[in-house]
């Protein structure tokens, strides 16, 4: 039980930034003509972010299930690879939830914080920790898509730096979880990726700019394999 609660206390970088964005979630859903049962129902069996924000734009314009369930999956393949990453992690630990609940919860920034802290967690810990982690997560976004049905109108009122700040949240939330690993030991990689990006702004939209700036960045940091393991510190 210690475990969970650390886990949970190491969550809560990650929960100030998921009650807002959810919040967003449910508002946007509304907007979009959703009733709160249905937006609570893909917030409880999605628990994807962005992806949500997406599956409900394609059902507002007419998608059907057949278009938007495959999008979703396509944009949440890179899942995939955080599941064995973490797993090595927890070889050590006392396995007592399954798998697929343990994969569930994995986001990304649980990701990011896991990939930083796991190895400061004693091995027999890390699996509760770990679900206390998602746990914790997973409840911020819930209870934001919550707040983000209810208050609707109240937030819709709300000044306009308001919702100006709320569209930041999510970068802010990711720069954090950037902090919090440490940038000293990504600094080549984070200066290869922002001049890969600014010399392709140059010649490409910024959506395909930023995407191969990042594939740039991640090439950069193959060739120092300790760069790439969940052991560099």
């Amino acid at each position: 039980m210690r475990a969970v609660m650390q886990g949970l206390l190491a969550s809560l970088s990650i929960m100030a930034g998921y009650i807002p964005i959810a919040i967003s979630f449910g508002l946007a859903a509304i907007e979009a003509g959703l009733s709160p049962g249905l937006i609570m129902l893909v917030s409880v069996v999605v628990y994807a972010g962005a992806s949500q924000f997406v599956l409900i734009a394609l059902l507002a314009s007419g998608a059907g299930l057949l278009s938007a369930v495959p999008t979703v999956l396509m944009m949440n393949a890179r899942h995939l690879f955080y599941g064995p990453a973490l797993l090595t992690q927890l070889r050590d630990s006392q396995r007592r939830l399954p798998s697929p609940l343990l994969a569930f919860g994995l986001t990304d920034e649980v990701f990011a914080t896991a990939l930083s802290k796991v190895q400061h967690i004693a091995p027999a810990a890390r699996e509760p920790w770990f679900f206390g982690l998602q746990l914790g997560a997973y409840g911020a976004w819930l209870g934001g898509t919550l707040l983000g049905t209810r208050l609707g109108d109240t937030i819709a009122t709300a000044p306009r730096f308001v919702e100006a700040s709320m569209t930041f949240i999510l970068p802010a939330l990711f720069f954090a979880l950037l902090l919090d690993v440490g940038m000293k030991q990504w600094r080549g990689t984070l200066l290869a990726t922002t001049l890969a990006t600014l010399a392709l702004l140059l010649v490409l939209p910024s959506h395909h700019a930023l995407a191969l700036g990042m594939l740039a960045g991640a090439l950069y940091s193959l060739p120092g394999g300790q760069r790439c393991s969940l052991g560099s510190t």
